[in-house]
């Protein structure tokens, strides 16, 4: 059985501590990353989708660093969203800048009504390089 180790970006830790969760788990050389949100420095949604969204992939960054993982290691992407339809676009944006040139990650985007505040929300799994 792998060892599962917890993953855990500076500055954030209280986050993690209040919810009881880890921000990412390593497992062998797959890391696992929570779902991250645009959170402002005080933890509350960003209201600017664009700028939510932005911050969740910073929020993301900082969380594959901590594990020694860039978003060219990420192999898998489920993102939720609370209006898909109206946000697809900004979201595919603000993807495409982070993701850069293919070979793009798998992508699941999920419809979904509540994110505890927020409207956007991605999760990954990663392949840490050796």
């Amino acid at each position: 059985m792998n060892k599962r180790d917890a993953i855990f970006p500076a500055g954030r830790q209280a986050l993690y501590e209040i919810n009881q969760y880890s921000a990412a788990i390593r497992s062998g050389d797959l890391l696992f990353v929570s779902g991250q949100v645009g959170s402002r420095d005080n933890g509350s949604a960003e209201p600017d989708f664009a700028r939510q969204v932005n911050l969740a992939f910073e929020n993301l960054q900082a969380v594959l660093k901590a594990a020694g993982c860039t978003l060219g290691d990420v192999v898998d992407v489920t993102s939720f969203h609370t209006d898909p339809e109206n946000q697809f676009a900004i979201v595919n944006e603000v993807r495409l800048h982070h993701f850069g040139k293919p070979p793009y990650p798998n992508w699941t985007a999920v419809g979904v009504n509540w994110l505890a505040g927020f409207d956007f929300e991605i999760k990954v799994i990663a392949r840490i390089p050796q």
